[in-house]
């Protein structure tokens, strides 16, 4: 009997991702079925070409949902809070990407926040970028540099065309092939057709049938294209050896399968024609909201928009109608339908569709969904069964909810699960808020409710830990009404998404509210993974029937805040045993202990501050130089050139002053008494015009007479000259 062999996905549970094996059937009669794991084939000899792999390690639970999303038919995942919805879905798009090249892939999810939670997941996994595409308006939310719209794919498209040629360029002249053959994708092409292709099937032919390592080497067609990675042979083993030369064919291969596949794009001019190629043909996996999905149907089931598989996020949160949308966006061909897999991921016990108008909502029943629905009719599911997001005595206060939801192994592992909330007595705790003035809700506007004594809780406690050292965005204050958000000063650093540390606000004081719907407690409560304050009247939620396994186990624990100012972050593994700990009896209690620690924090960073300053060293004083008033002499220059005597006369009486410096001193210090005495002397000659009288000053004027300009300087001049000739 001959072996037969069939490809399957084989549930192998290995970190980097759900591989696809081999199962081989030696005989019919034998009941031994032999798995062998697939190994990725060899890319490339870069390092960017090694593919990305998933570094999660999933539970047996989650293998199963992996391995029922791959096959054909409807699919329903029940996923608790923190149980890796989204990295289930993620990993069931990369492995119908990877098994089934030819087949697109339909994302939708109520919201934008978490279709770009599920995308940039995506994004980091062994998947192509060329074959994304994200359509509405959420894209600009994306956490990323590169754009995913339709015209930004295309755009991206045309920029890697230009980088794939120039790489074809650079093959041909290592080819030594004549001609512009990198000119157009067509062109590259025929190139790869009759001078690559051939080139690698003669040297194929020769290496296996000699299997010899050196003629790898000697004979390889493409030493000089890949001369930038030395070495590029091991040398030591043919498999070793023939498999590198098998990656750089598979290089070289899929620039132009790249290549062919864009060629359309240089025959489309226009920028539309062209987007919407990418949207019909190119794209492999498209992602959109049901909103999206609603408004463009008409437009994408003109086009001929198709796709095979289509998978749901948050399916419990879309109404019916919503879910029946995107299933529609394709027309059937023939009577034949293309769609093979539907998958819904899920959670029925959170929020549930939002419907405003309370008839639909109670009476028409309009706030279940298709997913609650199938659920509640017994359509087979599976649901994750491992949270790994929160402690466990957070996640106890919903756990109730489900049947079996345990721990993953790194919650009671990792030591921040292990360590202290500093400063808090409790990692989760319910804080009494009574009515401040008089009053506790209130609503300003119909439907529009606040609680200010809760906010000025929430925010006093907020400041508390920020002023422990508590970093921002590690603290998310959360409530459940908008009117509430209005009184915070401060937002939370990750509204609506998990965090550490949440701050939660439950506003209502007359009745309990929609909070009666046990699913948005769940919510809200499933945000923490390390702490957990609750602000509510305890008195009015203790007593509602549905909420009542919840509060009993919050009001186990004392009502009023307990903390331990004397604490720092970051937290520790053990808290002294005699460290005693204050209770902050009411909103406005813990607003004046808060002010007076502020003070005392800022009083501490100034002395502390002024502390550092005196030991820095001063710097040194540079003492200022007087700077000399007199103005230096200034040579005097010759329009005309003196006679030569009068220059040789000169030279002799520098020479004789240089030869007798004591007689030159001597003269200055005789010539210096007659100098001053000179300078005195006509000063007093000299008096002030103000001092003179009148008369006096006509007579001076009439006995003299002054000169004018010209004749003052022609006076200079003669003068000058009389030196001149003396000399």
């Amino acid at each position: 009997m001959e072996t037969a062999v069939q490809r399957t996905t084989v549930n192998w549970p290995e970190p980097s991702m759900i591989w696809i094996g081999m199962i081989l059937f030696s005989h019919p009669d034998d009941n031994e079925i032999h798995v062998v794991t697939h190994n990725i084939p060899n890319r490339g000899p870069y390092a960017h070409t090694a593919p990305k792999k998933n570094a999660i390690f999933f539970t047996p639970t989650q293998v199963e949902t992996i391995r029922s999303g791959t096959q054909p038919g409807l699919t329903m995942v029940v996923g608790p809070p923190g149980t890796g919805k989204t990295d289930v879905a993620v990993q069931i798009i990369s492995n119908l990407y990877h098994n089934f090249p030819h087949q697109r892939t339909l994302i939708v999810t109520h919201s934008n926040q978490a279709l770009n939670q599920l995308f940039e997941k995506i994004m980091q996994l062994d998947i192509d970028e060329r074959h994304l595409l994200r359509l509405g308006h959420g894209e600009e939310e994306l956490a990323t540099e590169k754009d995913f719209s339709r015209y930004g794919r295309v755009n991206f498209v045309l920029a890697k065309r230009l980088e794939l040629l120039e790489e074809v360029g650079k093959l041909q002249s290592s080819l030594g092939v004549p001609g512009d053959v990198s000119y157009t994708c067509e062109t590259a092409c025929h190139f790869f057709l009759y001078q690559v292709l051939s080139r690698w099937e003669k040297y194929e032919r020769q290496v296996l049938q000699s299997r010899s390592v050196a003629q790898i080497k000697s004979e390889f067609p493409f030493n000089q294209y890949f001369s930038d990675v030395q070495p590029l042979f091991k040398g030591f083993e043919f498999d070793d050896d023939w498999e590198i030369a098998e990656g750089c064919f598979r290089y070289i291969r899929n620039i132009f399968t790249q290549l062919e596949e864009f060629r359309a794009f240089e025959l489309l001019r226009s920028g539309l024609d062209r987007s919407r190629y990418l949207l019909v043909k190119s794209a492999k996996i498209i992602a959109m909201t049901c909103t999206h999905a609603a408004l463009k149907r008409q437009d994408l089931t003109q086009l001929g928009f198709k796709y095979d598989n289509i998978l749901m996020e948050e399916a419990a949160q879309i109404l019916e109608i919503e879910t029946f949308i995107p299933l529609l966006l394709q027309n059937p061909s023939d009577g034949y339908n293309r769609l093979k897999r539907w998958i819904m991921i899920g959670d029925h016990h959170q929020l549930p569709p939002v419907i405003k108008n309370l008839a639909f909502q109670k009476f028409s029943n309009m706030e279940q969904s298709l997913f609650s629905r199938l659920i509640r009719l017994g359509v087979p599911a599976v649901q994750l069964d491992a949270q790994g997001r929160a402690r466990p005595s957070i996640c106890n206060l919903y756990r109730w909810r489900y049947s079996s939801l345990g721990d993953l192994p790194h919650i009671t592992e990792r030591s921040e699960y292990n360590c202290f909330n500093p400063g808090l007595s409790f990692d989760y705790q319910v804080i009494n808020v009574e009515n401040y003035q008089g009053v506790g809700e209130s609503e300003p506007n119909p439907y529009f409710y606040q609680n200010l004594a809760e906010a000025e809780y929430c925010v006093c406690l907020f400041m508390y830990m920020r002023l422990l050292g508590y970093p921002a965005d590690e603290i998310s204050i959360l409530t459940t009404y908008n009117g509430q958000n209005t009184s915070f000063v401060m937002s939370s650093g990750r509204g609506g998404q998990q965090n550490n540390y949440i701050i939660l606000s439950l506003v209502r004081t007359k009745t309990v509210g929609h909070l009666r719907d046990v699913r948005r407690l769940v919510v809200a409560m499933s945000r923490a993974r390390l702490g957990l304050y609750i602000f509510a009247r305890v008195s009015l939620f203790h007593n509602c029937f549905e909420l009542i396994p919840a509060f009993r186990q919050l009001t186990s624990r004392p009502v009023q805040l307990h903390i331990h100012p004397e604490e720092r972050f970051p937290p520790k593994t053990e808290r002294a045993p005699t460290q005693p700990h204050l209770v902050m009896r009411d909103m406005t209690h813990m607003h004046q202990f808060i002010y007076d620690m502020y003070i005392h924090v800022v009083q501490a960073m100034n002395t502390e501050q002024a502390a550092v300053q005196e030991k820095l060293e001063k710097p040194p004083v540079v003492e200022e130089v007087a700077v000399p008033t007199t103005q230096a002499e200034v040579p005097i220059e010759f329009d005309v050139r003196p006679p030569e005597h009068v220059i040789e006369n000169d030279e002799e009486k520098e020479q004789e002053e240089s030869s007798n410096p004591e007689e030159d001193e001597q003269a200055e210090v005789a010539e210096e008494p007659e100098a001053k005495r000179q300078k005195r002397d006509d000063s007093e000659d000299v008096k002030p015009a103000e001092a003179q009288k009148p008369d006096e000053m006509e007579t001076s004027n009439n006995d003299e007479k002054i000169p004018t300009a010209s004749e003052h300087s022609q006076a200079v001049s003669e003068t000058s000259l009389d030196k001149v000739d003396d000399n």
